[in-house]
């Protein structure tokens, strides 16, 4: 079985992601989570090219951003640097993070989480998270929930799904093809990349898929306790036909005092 799995370089090419990523759709979800209080230290974990961190900037936050890809960060900065922000963007492993602070909230937005290969992975992704959280802090995420139909579906074809222009001048066209493969619950996505009329190379941008009670469990595990789950940005009932998992969490030891003290409801 084949375990090498990945994300290929020309998909964190940092031009070639901003073209393709550029939907704000989930912006005002993380926001409406934030404390009321400016002076709240935020962290973003696969900040990418500061597509979510810029906005909250400007909103007046602290906030910071960390992510793995150093041209993403680099764009990320050149972003902030022409908007007149002060972020600290540092590259890291989220899985191996340590930057002896606490945070008021934390978020990996986007999917990130289909990226941890392995429980192991996300279970230690998951204790960073827990280890920079502050005791009231809060935790969101967002991930797709698995639609086994549609990658069944998906499998017998070759899909374009993106056509698009880069800020420098690249023409990019995308087609997909995927397998799933059942026994590690990765989807195995390729994306076949055209530019400029021409094809350029296939792209590994393999997911794994957590499955809605398996990723509840693997949260309670980590000590983290739901506060809400929802099947949409628009805080939807989470439900049989939901797109998206979306999770907003506190630390388990916060809401267990909550149930011994009287007079104070989760």
């Amino acid at each position: 079985m084949n375990i090498d799995y990945k994300v290929g370089d020309l998909i964190y090419d940092a031009n070639i992601y901003d073209g393709l990523n550029t939907f704000l759709s989930d912006l005002q979800f993380y926001k409406k989570w934030l404390p009321q209080n400016k002076d709240a230290k935020i962290l973003e974990l696969c900040c990418g090219t500061g597509r979510l961190t810029l906005p909250i900037a400007k909103d007046g936050y602290s906030i910071c951003g960390v992510d793995y890809t150093p041209s993403m960060l680099e764009q990320a900065k050149v972003k902030a640097a022409t908007a007149g922000l002060v972020i600290d963007f540092i590259k890291a492993d989220i899985r191996m993070l340590d930057l002896q602070e606490k945070f008021d909230l934390i978020f990996i937005p986007f999917n990130s989480i289909h990226h941890l290969y392995r429980n192991e992975d996300l279970f230690k992704a998951l204790g960073c998270v827990r280890n920079h959280l502050k005791p009231r802090g809060l935790f969101l995420l967002d991930c797709f929930n698995p639609n086994i139909q549609y990658i069944a579906e998906s499998e017998k074809v070759q899909a374009v799904i993106a056509e698009y222009t880069t800020d420098d001048g690249r023409d990019v066209l995308i087609k997909q093809t995927m397998r799933y493969e059942s026994a590690t619950q990765i989807n195995r996505i390729e994306w076949h990349y055209y530019i400029n009329g021409e094809f350029h190379s296939i792209q590994n941008l393999d997911m794994r898929m957590f499955f809605p009670q398996e990723l509840d469990s693997y949260l309670e595990q980590a000590d983290f306790d739901i506060i809400h789950k929802f099947g949409g940005f628009e805080e939807e009932a989470f439900c049989d036909s939901s797109e998206k998992q979306i999770f907003v969490c506190q630390p388990l030891l916060l809401n267990t005092l909550r149930v011994k003290l009287p007079g104070i409801s989760k």
